[in-house]
Order: C-alpha cells, then structure tokens, then sequence
C-alpha cells in the first residue's frame, strides 16, 4: 500500500466518533494548559498519560489525545504572551517580541488571528512533511551526533545577533547571563557545586519555570504597578478582529519558510519548538528589508516563531515513531505512554501498526483544523483581558505566576527566587536589556554543555571531533558568516553615511 493509501486508512481510525471527541479534548485541554504560565505542554501530556490508561483507552486514542494536548498547548502559549508579555510555555517566548507590542498598539485581535493562522500552517506544512518523508528524514536525523549538535548551538548563539538590531552589545551581554545562569548547580559528571554560594535550594540549577516567570511574568507586574502609580489606564483594542487580505500577504513568504525552518528543527532530537522558534524570528528579521519594525510591533517576528513552533512540534513526532528516539521533551514523555501499551517505536511500526501511526499522522491534520476553529471566533473573548484594569490584573497575573512556580518543587525558596530574578529582569528592562535573550542563553546553555561533554568522552578529549565532519563544516561556515554578516552590514552602512569628496 502506498502512502496515500496508509493516510487513508489513518483518516478512517482518526474520524472515528471516539478520535474526534478525544482529539477535540485534547484540544481544548492543551490550549489551557498552554495558556497559564509555568504548565506547558511536558506536564499538560505527562498529567493526562495516567488518565488515558486509567480510562481503558485503546493505544491510538490515547495517542490522538497526548498529542492533540501538544498542539494546544503551542497555540495556548501565544496568547499569554500577546495579551499579557508573559510566555505561557518556552516556545512562546519569542512571540511576546512583537506580539505585545502589537497589542499595546491596540491590535490585539490582529495579533492573535496572525498567530492562530501562523500556528495551522505550521502544523499543515509539518504534517505534511511528517506523511511523505518520514522514513527519509529520519535516516538524516541519526547523522546528528553530540559534535553536531554542539555546532548547531553556537550557530544559535550565533544567531543572537539578528535579535540585536541597534544594541549588539546588551543583546551579548543579555545572552552571556543566560549562558552562565545555566552553569548554576552541582556539575552532573563530577558533583562539584558551581555558583551555589552554598545555598542548597540552588544545588539542581534553577528551574526554566523559575526563570521564565520571574524574568517575564514578576518585572511585568512591576511595569504594571508602575503604570498604574503614573495613573495609566488599561490598554484599548481595535474593533476589528481578523487580519486582512494585504496582512496576510505580507507575511506569506515568513510563514512558509518558518514553517519548513521549524519543521527541520522538529525532526532533529533535542532541538525541540523553542529552538525553532528562535531560529525562524533571527532569520526573518535578518532576510526582511521593507519596513522592517522587529521587535516593535512586525508582523513576520510574530508569525514566523508561532509558525515554526507549531511545525517543530509535528516534526518531533518523526524521530520518536521511526527511531524511538524523542525529538523534543513533551515527545519523549509521549514514549514512556507507548511503552505502556507495549508498542515499541521504530522502522517496523509503520509496517506492524500502521493503524497507531497513521492514525496519529492523520489526527494532527484534524487537531490543527480544529485549533483554528475554535481560537479564531474566541479572538474577542481572549482581548477582553487587556480592558482589565491594571490594579485587578495584577493580583490575578501574581497568584497564577506564584501557583506555576510552587507547582514544580513545592518550595518557598523558588518563589523568593522568582521575585529576585524578576526584580533584577525589571532593571534591565529599564536600562534596555533584551530578556529574551538571557532566556535563550539559558536554555542553549544547558544544552551546549551536555553536548561537548558528550563529544569529548567519545574523541578522548580531541577537540577536532568538533570539526571533523561535513555537517560540522558546514555548522561553523554558519557561525563565521552569522557573525562576519553584521560587520560588513554596519561597514556599509557606515561608508554610505561618508559624505563623498567633491
């Protein structure tokens, strides 16, 4: 049987009257979760795994429904972030760029159509790259080992400096934070402490919730405050809700190529949607000319990361089905539910249980189609949050931060710490300091540091293991042009401002 056959066949379990009620759950289910800070879409899928086996689910169904959470939860995080400043889950982080500055415009309708619409066509595009080259794409993936993992991660770094614009420095600055607030706790191969102070609370590092809510969600509420001392009122929406023809063409090209971006990232083990994300916002804003507005209200920096984190999020799913390797956190979560039902992922799934994966295939066609259609006429609803006046939204915004972040180690040091970090976030915020880019430092940091471990035990401590493959070739041909890039640009830029010799 051929692809299309198999797609079939997957639409025939999908379309099932069980399947759609389950897939619609999922849903809703994940959008929620994905809109309150600090759950995101691992704990929205590992909290209903025990349900779905506790309800004598049969394996595709559950499935259906972990995934459908998945999706929900990408599209739930944007809308915290527009609305509000305050990332929902990681992958929203670079949405809050240019979202909530088109929201202070009074275009919060606007914004969250073109995210919404951003989002389906990024799980269409990945979906469809999921169907016809999932065996393929798979094989490329294993090529990827820790060296070329780590040179995928300077790249990103790398690409830090597309977030810069006018502030280089505070965006290297920004990022050098992340990365050495991602050294902090005990060294996981010889136990040493590293930055502790002596402080037992951070010996296992500080949580990404911790940081996340502390840098985004606490220095808001102090924006907030602010505003509300000089006696600002609550911010007011547009009447209209939907973008325009003239809108969406002018972002068609950065949703296709966002969506291939983040769908490529998806497949790479690891990478996950928030790297994608990262990675389609830096590029769009180095590809864009004509008017570009980056990170004061553009609309390609928001739908090119609220694209590619919806399309990284389906292609995460070709790893773990071909190879049983997770292509992202919440995927691998997904793994430990096939391992209940004694399913093993890999190459032979597709011909020994073609019901289970092509029905899974099939369901992410549907549970993009019903994201869309239900967050679409929920648009109006959603904007009522910013005729909120600031000195009611504060405690609701303080009380759900302080519930997200005492939910994952149940311990009043993460709150205190919380406070800290935002009260420091706050600062730099006053003095211009990208804090997206502490985040991404933070989260590149980690993973950098396993990687080149990981290396280097394989070479015996050879450094040339980071350059001694053609993907690392081409890796680091990246970095250099990443970096020679923008020097040349402000040469040129420089010289033409030199008036010429008469």
């Amino acid at each position: 049987m051929d692809t299309l056959g198999y797609l079939g066949q997957g639409f025939g379990v999908a379309t099932t009257p069980l399947n759609l009620i389950t897939a619609l759950s999922g849903t809703l289910i994940g959008t929620v979760v994905g809109l309150l800070p600090g759950l995101g879409p691992i704990n929205g899928v590992a909290l209903l795994i025990p349900i779905a086996f506790a309800l004598g689910l049969p394996p595709e169904t559950s499935l259906i429904l972990l995934a459908a959470v998945y999706l929900g939860c990408e599209y739930g995080g944007r809308i915290s972030s527009i609305l509000l400043n305050i990332p929902g889950e990681a992958s929203a982080v670079m949405t809050a760029l240019d979202g909530h500055p088109l929201a202070r415009q009074g275009k919060a309708g606007i914004a969250l159509s073109i995210s919404a619409a951003g989002s389906f066509f990024g799980g269409l595009i990945a979906t469809i790259g999921v169907t016809i080259f999932a065996p393929l794409l798979a094989t490329w993936a294993v090529a990827f080992g820790p060296a070329e993992y780590f040179v995928m991660m300077v790249f990103a770094i790398a690409c830090l400096a597309g977030m810069a614009g006018n502030k280089p420095v505070k965006t290297g600055v920004a990022a050098l934070i992340g990365l050495l607030l991602s050294c902090i706790g005990i060294d996981s191969n010889s136990g040493v402490y590293r930055f502790t102070f002596g402080s037992l609370g951070l010996s296992d590092g500080i949580q990404f919730v911790v940081l996340v809510l502390g840098l985004f969600s606490i220095s808001e509420i102090l924006v907030l405050l602010e505003r509300t001392y000089y006696g600002q009122t609550a911010l007011k929406t547009s009447g209209r809700m939907m973008f325009n023809m003239k809108e969406f063409m002018f972002i068609k090209w950065a949703t296709l190529r966002s969506g291939v971006v983040g769908f490529f990232m998806g497949i790479l083990p690891g990478a996950g949607a928030t790297m994608a994300s990262a990675v389609a916002y830096m590029s769009e804003k180095r590809i864009a000319t004509r008017d570009n507005r980056f990170g004061d209200g553009d609309l390609r920096g928001l739908a090119a990361p609220e694209t590619a984190n919806s399309a990284a999020a389906c292609g995460s799913m070709v790893p773990m089905l071909t190879l049983g390797v997770p292509g992202s956190g919440t995927t691998a979560v997904m793994l430990g539910a096939l391992t209940l039902y004694n399913i093993t992922p890999g190459p032979m799934l597709f011909q020994n249980q073609p019901d289970i994966v092509w029905g899974l295939i099939a369901s992410l066609f549907i549970a993009n189609i019903m994201l869309v259609v239900m967050n679409i006429p929920l648009i109006r609803v959603f904007t009522r949050i910013l005729a909120v006046p600031y000195w009611a939204l504060v405690p609701g915004i303080a009380i759900v931060t302080a519930i997200g972040v005492y939910g994952v180690h149940a311990t009043t040091f993460d709150l205190f710490l919380m406070i800290v970090i935002g009260v420091i976030g706050y600062i730099l915020r006053k003095f211009d300091f990208p804090l997206s880019a502490i985040l991404l430092g933070f989260i590149l940091g980690g993973i950098m540091e396993q990687n080149l471990r990981r290396a280097l035990s394989i070479s015996n401590g050879d450094l040339s293991i980071l350059w001694s493959s053609p993907i690392t070739w081409g890796g680091w041909a990246l970095v250099a042009l990443m970096v020679v890039l923008p020097i040349y640009r402000g040469w040129r830029q420089r010289r033409a401002r030199v008036p010429l010799a008469p």
